[in-house]
């Protein structure tokens, strides 16, 4: 199933993701618990991430194959240029092609813990675009890309990064998820710049972050460029409890995908390995029982 098709549908197009877990013990627990509170939510998809240099490659190729072949959930791989060269990436999208696997996430990737800036190994790729058009090379898969409404934290200019999410779709993109933003705003001036100036015509989906705790919250906008709007981050600060701003998070969550429900295919949760809070939202919008 291409995921690509499942974004015409008359109704939103909820999809979660998530991270392989690090042990067995994390494993068991994921699709003891994790895996079929979100299938009781009707996801259309579940996307797995890929760790830096392939650490989590064999990992994240179990766990789409165990989502898509025993909970009969539609899933799709992450594939990052981070630490990888064009051979092993081609090995890996061989691996998925060969599995089955119809829809693959290309991104460039965050750097290493021990790396303050991106570096792509020698024989790799520095932006996600030639990943994009190496895939598009190799295979007819379908691709989905990340865009960022208020730009990558490495890009000067928001307009400038946009303009890269239009050339990901030129190199052969076919969906593109954002980056997980709190002022909804920034997401309809971006899905305007593309669709008026450069003519994007694919699916821009919203990605959703319900944050779960203050530092949490503080450390992903610090590192993704991402901002706190003053008012949420004024309401975050004068709790003293991870309960109360997770039920925040859920509010602020709501408020942004009622706002672009009628205008967008559908909404992508960033889940990070949990259900509530997800859960809630789409309760809330009345796209979950």
């Amino acid at each position: 199933m291409r995921i690509r098709d499942l974004y015409d549908r008359p109704v939103p197009t909820i999809s979660f993701e998530f991270f392989p877990p690090k042990n067995d013990a994390a494993e068991a627990a994921l699709f003891a618990d994790t895996v079929p509170g979100l299938k009781s939510l009707n996801p259309a998809f579940i996307s797995v991430t890929y760790g830096a240099g392939g650490s989590t490659r064999n990992t994240t190729t179990r766990i789409v194959q165990r989502l898509r072949d025993q909970c009969g959930i539609e899933s799709m791989p992450h594939l990052t240029c981070v630490g990888s060269t064009q051979e092993m990436l081609g090995n890996f999208l061989d691996e998925i092609l060969k599995l089955g696997f119809e829809n693959v996430l290309a991104l460039r990737g965050d750097p290493p813990k021990d790396q303050t800036t991106f570096q792509a190994v020698a024989g790799g790729f520095s932006y996600a675009t030639d990943l994009i058009r190496f895939t598009r090379s190799r295979s007819k898969i379908c691709i989905g890309a990340a865009c960022y409404p208020e730009g990558h934290v490495e890009t000067r200019f928001k307009h400038q990064d946009w303009d890269i999410a239009a050339q990901k779709v030129d190199a052969g993109a076919e969906f593109l998820i954002t980056q997980m933003f709190y002022d909804w705003s920034d997401f309809l001036d971006m899905e305007d710049y593309l669709r008026n100036k450069k003519n994007v015509k694919v699916p821009i989906v919203p990605g959703i972050l319900p944050f779960l705790n203050a530092a949490q919250i503080k450390r992903f906008t610090s590192l993704c460029g991402s901002k706190l709007p003053t008012p949420i981050r004024a309401r975050i600060e004068n709790y003293t409890d991870d309960e109360s701003v997770r039920q925040l998070g859920v509010e602020v969550c709501t408020e942004i995908c009622a706002k672009l429900m009628n205008r967008v295919a559908g909404f992508h949760f960033y889940c990070l390995n949990r259900v509530q809070s997800s859960a809630e939202v789409l309760r809330n919008l009345g796209l979950a029982t």
